[in-house]
């Protein structure tokens, strides 16, 4: 390569090629597979934890709403992106979750974003578990707040952390759910902590709401926190309602606070009309058919079990999310190609996405899985794990 060629345009991005192989050789490169709008393979993959994603009066509360309002929102919330189906979904998940007020947003994502850099800011102090999701993680960076990062579910270092602040304002910010293990947060402890040392609380109820609670009002209704004046929660509406967005749920106050200051409601184009009344249509489903977060959990648990009988590292599930450790990522790419040459879709966690640097396969329980669904589930992942060197003692 002449000396100019090595300096010109074409090499200003020679650096991304020598990252891709590096990643390749340690088994962290990733690919985008899209899938057929028909499949025979069983999905263990997915969040749509309640089967609505797929629920004829779900798709068709979408397509309804799309042909009368249009495919797209058009504009910001502020603009005219709002329509009177969001007003309507808000109310009804405010209404749902025990909450006072709530706020759609176009993901959960954003809705973290948002509710972490609108309650936040330079010269406060964030105190955030460990293994809090990548969207928080990103909310604390962006909020430009004091960040201390504390022990998985570690109460006493949260507590600690508070009483070191000084006389900053704070928030302790934690999942209900983890996303990795599906282990739960205790959130009646954190609570009390935050309450000792003058701290607000946000909980990601992502994997929460539809599985956890009464009729699936979530982890923070479990916990009888919904209608705290000192708690805010942000959710997702595609897992267990099957659509797309998100939404802050909380006080009255910190809902108009984000109106006005959240720049990921401000500057986004709304959620689509559609997704938003396929929303809607879930949660009345949920309503009118409250015992599928009941069989969700249920589901999960058999399976956690039956892995774990064929000698399977496996997680113990706490909602819908279940872990399977590998020996490698190498070994958790294999494992999961393996699986899905078998029928069965898994989730392949590697990192950066698993916050202790130890790949898994992760397995979602669904509501509507059948005992033939989960007995199939088992052989396959437990079969392919022998192969893959998981397998800790024989069956």
């Amino acid at each position: 390569m002449s000396t100019e060629a090595a300096t010109g345009p074409e090499s200003v991005f020679d650096w991304i090629d020598t990252r891709a192989e590096a990643r390749a050789k340690a088994g962290l490169a990733r690919r985008v597979r899209p899938r057929p709008a028909e499949s025979t393979d069983l999905d263990l993959a997915s969040n749509d934890y309640l089967g609505m994603a797929r629920d004829k009066r779900v798709m068709g509360a979408a397509a309804a709403a799309s042909l009368r309002w249009g495919a797209g929102a058009t504009g910001s919330r502020l603009v005219t992106g709002s329509t009177e189906l969001h007003t309507e979904l808000e109310y009804e998940l405010a209404n749902f979750c025990g909450a006072q007020s709530a706020l759609v947003f176009s993901s959960g994502y954003l809705a973290n974003l948002a509710a972490l850099t609108a309650l936040s800011g330079p010269g406060t102090a964030i105190v955030a578990d460990q293994h809090i999701h990548a969207s928080l993680i990103d909310g604390t960076r962006l909020s430009k707040a004091d960040v201390v990062v504390a022990g998985h579910c570690d109460v006493p270092q949260v507590g600690h952390a508070l009483s070191t602040r000084g006389k900053r304002r704070a928030l302790v910010v934690t999942d209900s759910v983890f996303s990795v293990d599906g282990d739960l947060a205790p959130l009646v402890e954190l609570v009390a902590a935050c309450r000792e040392h003058g701290s607000g609380l946000v909980v990601d109820d992502a994997h929460g709401l539809g599985v956890l609670g009464e009729g699936g009002r979530g982890a923070v209704h479990a916990a009888g926190l919904a209608k705290a004046a000192d708690v805010v929660t942000t959710v997702t509406l595609s897992k267990s309602l099957g659509a797309q967005g998100g939404a802050v749920l909380g006080p009255g106050r910190v809902i108009r606070h984000l109106v006005d200051t959240a720049r990921p409601f401000i500057f986004d184009t709304a959620l689509a009309p559609g997704s938003v009344a396929a929303a809607l249509a879930a949660l009345k489903v949920l309503r009118e058919e409250p015992d599928r977060p009941a069989r969700a959990l249920a589901v999960a648990q058999d399976l956690a079990a039956r892995l774990r009988d064929r000698g399977l590292p496996v997680s113990n599930p706490s909602a819908a999310v279940i872990s399977v450790r590998a020996p490698s990522a190498e070994a958790a790419l294999d494992w999961a190609e393996a699986c899905r040459a078998q029928g069965v879709r898994v989730g392949c966690f590697r990192p950066p996405s698993v916050p202790d640097q130890v790949s898994r396969l992760r397995l979602t329980a669904r509501a509507d899985l059948t005992e033939d669904d989960v007995a199939r589930a088992v052989r396959v992942i437990s079969e392919t794990g022998a192969s893959a060197g998981a397998v800790s003692r024989p069956r």
